[in-house]
């Protein structure tokens, strides 16, 4: 079980997801926007070594602009040689990394414009990851998308054009639950029809209000996982106090941690979680601390 935290490291002092306008985009700007980015990766990724968070989001900024039609960088040319070392790094510290598209990634829109947008997002995230050599297990998440007033055509549009994405995307992809439109069981329905595994979200699934149980759901989604896509990939939060309902917490609160993992150890399940928590590292060090105190880690 690998603990993890999205996109930006609080204590290094830099940031891999640096970008600018595009009023302001030349390509002498984005080369050096992306160096300082994959600099920063190394640099997050080495103190995440260091302390023992094995499971790491890259934000979707790591290459601004990578899937716009102003960008003709040939970003994967000129950055091959650090991005190969840097998926070395990731190999031989045996770190989980997923990424997770921007919400206007949006696959089932009734807009063809921004199902092309959203397609081509999708394959800068996958050709990202394929530079690096990583392999199947190194994933894509994401939401099923809209419902459009009739759910059944936007789930079949979203299993169509799913269907149109190159295969080595569609062996990154995975789908999640939502908090409001898409719970587990849809996502499970999506799963018989096109084979992406299912990341359960236990924060959406309380907010969804599913009839499943837990480990009912737990289980559900854990199955659909086969052998190339690795070991499950969990998403935790919980409720933000005196917050509005779906808002993440601050700061881990443990009881709540330990009785998730509880859960997921008593339904003889071995994910990589990923805690979706406002102060990122500083959650995923106490989280790992509880594990190796209950020789969980």
């Amino acid at each position: 079980m690998k603990i993890g935290y999205p996109c930006i490291n609080r204590s290094v002092d830099c940031t891999s997801s640096s970008t600018f306008r595009l009023a302001s985009y030349s390509q002498e700007r984005l080369e050096a926007t992306v160096q300082s980015n994959l600099n920063c990766l190394e640099r997050i990724l080495d103190y995440n070594v260091e302390n023992g968070l094995l499971f790491f989001r890259i934000s979707s900024d790591i290459i601004p602009f990578a899937s716009h039609p102003c960008c003709d960088f040939d970003w994967k040319s000129c950055f091959s040689a650090q991005l190969l070392g840097l998926g070395r790094k990731i190999a031989d510290a045996d770190i989980r990394i997923s990424m997770h598209p921007d919400q206007f990634v949006v696959i089932n829109s009734l807009k063809p414009v921004v199902v092309q947008r959203s397609i081509e997002e999708l394959e800068y995230h996958c050709i990202f990851l394929d530079s690096m050599q990583l392999p199947q297990s190194a994933k894509i998440q994401i939401h099923l998308g809209g419902v459009y007033g009739d759910k059944d055509s936007a789930l079949r549009r979203f299993i169509e054009v799913s269907a149109t994405l190159s295969p080595n995307l569609r062996r990154r992809l995975v789908i999640e639950n939502d908090e409001r439109l898409y719970g587990i069981e849809d996502c499970l329905f999506v799963h018989r029809e096109t084979g992406f595994p299912v990341l359960f979200d236990n924060f959406h699934h309380q907010c969804y209000g599913s009839d499943r149980q837990l480990e009912e759901s737990l289980l559900g989604a854990a199955a659909t996982w086969g052998a190339g896509d690795g070991v499950p990939m969990m998403d935790y939060s919980s409720q933000l106090r005196d917050g509005r309902v779906g808002s993440h917490a601050t700061s881990i609160e443990i009881e709540k941690f330990a009785t998730f993992v509880t859960s997921v150890v008593a339904a003889g399940l071995d994910p990589d979680i990923m805690l979706e928590i406002k102060d990122k590292e500083a959650s995923a060090l106490k989280a790992v601390q509880w594990m190796r105190e209950n020789n969980l880690l």
